[in-house]
């Protein structure tokens, strides 16, 4: 065997061997993805037990890509994995808040900062999901407080002002939560409204019940 094709050889084995590794990494991927998705479908369903028990196997699986970029960081990172790693921070922040109404801080999640952030800008369309919920259920009251929390969120994020040249999505993503917030504010503001004057002809109604009542005695 030549010198060259005992090279070439030794090349044709390592880059099947990448080729294997790359769809099994991607695969891994996939299904931080699809899990951190079902875990935030399952918060919103109040099935938190399931909701942790996705969420610790999509950290798992987190954990094992993280070893596996020790030898071969250029499969690993790439936009893929970015994309993946900020659907688990969406999740875990948001089950955080959820559950204990705090945020994660960084070293609690394990992720790179621009996926802590851009994970977190779209809990935004979380809580207006959540927003929605409650004023269906009538409880205009929560439906304010997740309005507060979007905002919150919104102002801290856009208070970073050299991250929208560090982080690259940030701002589209700050764009569309702003959009969101809009949306919701009237959304709350018009069902306050409508609670406010469904009290307001109860009490009328039970006033002039009362009033009659008074009359015929």
């Amino acid at each position: 065997m030549s010198a060259l094709k005992f090279i070439l050889k030794e090349v044709k084995e390592e880059l099947i061997q990448k080729a294997i590794v790359r769809e099994k990494v991607h695969k891994k991927m996939r299904k931080v993805t699809s899990l951190s998705k079902q875990a935030i479908l399952f918060m919103h369903q109040k099935k938190y037990g399931d909701a942790n028990k996705l969420i610790e196997k999509t950290k798992q699986i987190v954990d094992e890509l993280r070893n596996t970029a020790q030898e071969y960081p250029d499969i690993i990172y790439c936009g893929m994995f970015s994309a993946a790693l900020q659907e688990y921070a969406e999740a875990r922040i948001f089950k955080r808040l959820v559950e204990d109404d705090r945020f994660l801080v960084l070293n609690e999640i394990n992720v790179p900062a621009a996926d802590y952030v851009l994970g977190l800008a779209d809990v935004v369309g979380e809580y207006r999901r959540m927003t929605l919920d409650a004023l269906r259920e009538g409880n205009s009251k929560k439906g304010e407080k997740c309005l507060e929390k979007m905002e919150e969120i919104y102002i801290e994020l856009m208070a970073m002002d050299e991250a929208f040249m560090l982080v690259q999505g940030l701002r589209r993503k700050c764009d569309i939560a702003r959009r969101v917030i809009e949306t919701t504010r009237g959304d709350v503001t018009q069902e306050v409204r409508r609670k406010e004057l469904e009290n307001h002809l109860k009490y009328f109604k039970k006033a002039q019940e009362t009033k009659l009542k008074v009359k015929k005695e």
